[in-house]
């Protein structure tokens, strides 16, 4: 019989106004040292967005002393279970903005953004031929794992959105659009910006795909791959069905894979998908050139 975890990792956020962040910042980061917590955290005037790990107990007290604070009641976390810490040390840092969008105007989701589907609702929304399903994601996070007949954007980070989506959707206002991102933060700002570019039919997946992955009912269904994660796992299986494909390609030989490594090089770190033979056969670099590199700092030591 397995045992249960005795660690669990906590991802949340919550748009509500913070008088002053960064004193909120400096306290919050004490905070969660004195309770031996691990992860990343941002703060703004616009609310707050992180990912902790700890143990079962770290973790209950952690979510009982937020939901006590008047500014978080009723946010919502997503808990996985797992065997140790997601993250090597505990940061908390004050950001202008939880996710960087640099769009002119505010863009409050308390005011607007897109309809919030449910796992249920979505897995239907998949289905319909007359659909445009928006990954709100990097196309490195795309390319491990996605809705099946997604979008790939062509952006590395989000504050590339605007231009995209002004590029290739425009002449689609008229279309129901469904987005989606790992935990809901993203689609928050992404369907509210459609909104007002003048977008007609707007919804987003409530609570991301970790939150689809999780509902009994759907199981996962019509997710492909595994979910990319911004913590020590790197990636997490979403599909619970025996539908789930690999949609992956092992960056040296090409055949299919949805794990990632990074690159062994201290200097250069690339998360890149990469199977277990050629991890092994490149001595878990990302090019001839990084693994030149290692070669010559273990005979210099």
């Amino acid at each position: 019989m397995t045992e249960p975890a005795k660690y669990q990792i906590l991802l949340y956020y919550k748009f509500v106004h913070i008088p002053d962040p960064e004193a909120f910042k400096n306290e919050h980061l004490q905070y969660c040292k004195d309770l031996n917590l691990k992860g990343r955290i941002l703060v703004a005037s616009e609310g707050i967005n992180g990912t902790v790990s700890g143990t079962i107990e770290q973790t209950e007290q952690y979510m009982q002393d937020m939901h006590a604070n008047p500014l978080f009641a009723d946010m919502v976390f997503k808990i996985d279970p797992s065997e140790e810490h997601a993250f090597k040390k505990m940061f908390v840092r004050h950001r202008e903005e939880l996710v960087t969008f640099r769009v002119e105007d505010e863009l409050d989701p308390n005011v607007i953004s897109g309809a919030r589907l449910s796992p249920q609702q979505f897995y239907e929304q998949l289905q319909r031929d007359d659909v445009i399903v928006i990954d709100g994601r990097n196309d490195y996070e795309y390319d491990i794992g996605h809705f099946r007949n997604a979008i790939r954007p062509k952006v590395q980070s989000f504050r590339e959105f605007p231009e995209w989506i002004r590029e290739n959707l425009s002449e689609h206002k008229d279309k129901t659009i469904l987005t989606y991102c790992t935990g809901g933060i993203r689609c928050e700002k992404l369907t509210g910006f459609m909104m007002k570019e003048g977008f007609k039919d707007v919804a987003q997946l409530d609570g991301g795909i970790v939150t689809y992955g999780k509902d009994p009912e759907v199981q996962g269904r019509l997710f492909d791959g595994k979910c990319y994660v911004f913590d020590e796992r790197i990636s997490v299986p979403i599909n619970q069905t025996e539908e789930d494909i690999i949609v992956g390609k092992c960056h040296h030989c090409g055949k299919p894979e949805d794990r990632y490594i990074n690159c062994d090089n201290d200097a250069c770190h690339l998360q890149h998908v990469c199977c277990e033979d050629c991890e092994e056969l490149h001595h878990g670099c990302c090019s001839d050139a990084c693994e030149e590199v290692v070669a010559a700092s273990h005979n210099a030591s």
